[in-house]
Order: C-alpha cells, then sequence, then structure tokens
C-alpha cells in the first residue's frame, strides 16, 4: 500500500487528511507548530494535530523544514508520496526529492489565480464567480508546481470564507482520491502553469477587516464575507470595535458623508462611497452578535451617528 506523509495545518485540510487515511497508509502528519494566540496567549491545537491525536497517527510539529536534521527524519518514515493541504511551510528541495512520487498540493483555488496563502479570501473580495481546487506537482516556488487535475464549483451571493472553505475541503478530498491513482500510474501529464496569468495571495492580517467607509458597499459587503470568520469586518462606534458579521447592499445614491448611519425604513444602513450597506448583524466589543434593528434599539444614538 502507497505510504503518504501527510502535512497540513487548519480545518480545510482534516478532509483530505481523512481521505487520505481511508484508502492509503499514512505513515506521519506534519502540522505547524503549536502558537500562543490572544492576549491570555493560550496555545490552539491545529485542526489537523487534533485530528491526528485521535487517531493515534505519528504526529511532527518542526518550526522548519531546511535543517538537515529534520530532512534526515523524515526520510525515516519512507514515504511513497508527500500530500500536502494549507500546511503553512514551504517544502525546501531535499523533502521534494526524497519520496519517488515527489508532494502533490491540494490548493484552493484554480491556479494560477490566487497563489499563496488566503486564495478563498480574496476570490470572494474580489467578486469571483467561481473558485475551486487545483491538485499540483511541488515544486521549489510558491504555488508554481505543475497541474494534475482541478475542479471548480460557484461562489454563491451568501458564501463566506468559512462555508467556502468547508465546500472545497470535500471538492479537494475527492478530487485527490480520484488524482492520485492516475498520477502514480502515469495516466495523467503535468501541465505547466501560465506565470502570466499569476495572481497572488498574502496571509489575511487582523487590520485587514478595518472598513474604510469611502470604498463602495459592494466591495464592503465582499469584505464582510471574506473576512467571515476572522478576523471579521469591522468599524469603531463611540470607541469600541463594532464587526459587522452580516450586511447586503443597497445600490441607491445617499446625500451622506459616507460612514453615517441611517434609517431605512425598517433597516439600518450606513452610508458608503457608493451606496448604503445595510446592517444585518452586528457585535460590538464584548457583546453577543444582534441584529441591528436590535442593536439600534439599545444604542439610541446610533443612528444618525458616524463610524470611524
Amino acid at each position: 500500500m502507497l505510504r503518504i506523509v501527510f502535512m497540513g495545518t487548519p480545518e480545510f485540510a482534516v478532509p483530505v487528511l481523512q481521505a487520505l487515511l481511508e484508502h492509503y497508509k499514512v505513515v506521519a502528519v506534519y502540522t505547524r507548530a503549536d502558537k500562543p494566540v490572544g492576549r491570555g496567549k493560550q496555545i490552539i491545537v491545529s485542526p489537523v494535530k487534533s485530528f491526528a491525536q485521535q487517531h493515534n497517527l505519528p504526529l511532527e510539529q518542526p518550526r522548519s523544514l531546511r535543517n538537515a536534521g529534520e530532512q534526515a527524519h523524515l526520510r525515516e518514515y519512507k514515504p511513497d508520496l508527500i500530500v500536502v493541504a494549507a500546511y503553512g511551510l514551504l517544502l525546501p528541495q531535499g523533502i521534494l526529492e526524497t519520496p519517488p512520487y515527489g508532494a502533490l498540493n491540494t490548493h484552493a483555488s484554480i491556479l494560477p489565480r490566487w497563489r499563496g496563502a488566503s486564495p478563498i479570501a480574496y476570490a470572494i473580495l474580489s467578486g469571483d464567480s467561481e473558485s475551486g481546487v487545483t491538485i499540483m506537482k511541488i515544486d521549489a516556488g510558491l504555488d508554481t508546481g505543475d497541474i494534475l487535475t482541478a475542479r471548480s464549483i460557484p461562489i454563491t451571493p451568501d458564501d463566506t470564507t468559512g462555508t467556502l472553505t468547508e465546500k472545497l475541503s470535500q471538492v479537494g478530498a475527492k478530487l485527490l482520491l480520484e488524482t492520485i491513482p492516475a498520477y502514480i500510474t502515469g495516466k495523467i501529464t503535468p501541465r505547466p502553469q501560465d506565470h502570466s496569468q499569476a495572481t497572488m495571495t498574502p496571509l489575511v492580517a487582523k487590520d485587514d477587516g478595518k472598513i474604510n467607509w469611502e470604498k463602495s458597499a459592494a466591495y464592503i459587503e465582499r469584505m464582510v464575507r471574506a473576512y467571515q470568520p476572522w478576523p471579521s469586518a469591522f468599524s469603531s462606534y463611540r470607541g469600541d470595535q463594532l464587526k459587522v458579521l452580516h450586511a447586503t447592499v443597497l445600490q441607491d445614491a445617499v446625500p451622506e458623508v459616507p460612514g453615517t448611519v441611517l434609517q431605512i425604513g425598517q433597516d439600518i444602513g450606513v452610508a458608503t462611497g457608493k451606496g448604503v450597506l445595510v446592517l444585518k448583524q452586528v457585535q460590538l466589543a464584548g457583546k453577543r452578535a444582534m441584529s441591528a434593528q436590535e442593536f439600534s434599539r439599545g444604542q439610541r444614538e446610533f443612528v444618525g451617528s458616524h463610524l470611524e
């Protein structure tokens, strides 16, 4: 049976690992080293680490794969193939040359569009009509390797990064299982990417969610979905962070300064550089999420105020 070393970290990678475990021998799981998060510096276990521990899989968490000792240790597992899904570390040449069948990546976009760390969020933010998964051979670059297979799905108007991640993880797991046998038996001819068409995505940072009300309502609504569940799209109300968790767009022009909170019939909206962002669900720092109408009833000065 094919011996596979799996490398992945977030929730997207879990269905891929589970699919491999059901059909192949997973001899080791590599995931990112634990990191303290938040003000309390609480150690959070990655979804892949949790899954590996539940299934008693050999677990490795190196901070780098570039040193000779880590590469020698990986060779001890004698993998036939390495499979990667949102691992978070680049694989050096010494690792790529270890298994006879090399390394495959399950990437959450239709390459060469949206290489890099945050393809799902950027697909939503840019208003793409579809996303997908690409199975590619890993080379020394960042998502630059030859493509084996790809499968696209539509992005729905209510998709968030959270919901689209879940969909694509299932697509990726199924596509990988279809791809590996054909790849191993030489029935797939890898095809080079058109690098001239490549677009890149950086890692999403917390400040990316800060709303600029001069932008259009349509763009801000995409922000709301692209940065859900993290870091959320947010503004400032009376010195406190106000997250916008769900919103819709009203294209009507209003003679108000962008950032002004408006009463629009039964709805609460915010004037933008183009159109009105209708707030559906919000959350003030330290409070529970609630509808914009409920929030407005508790904050009598909200309508007419200006969000920073």
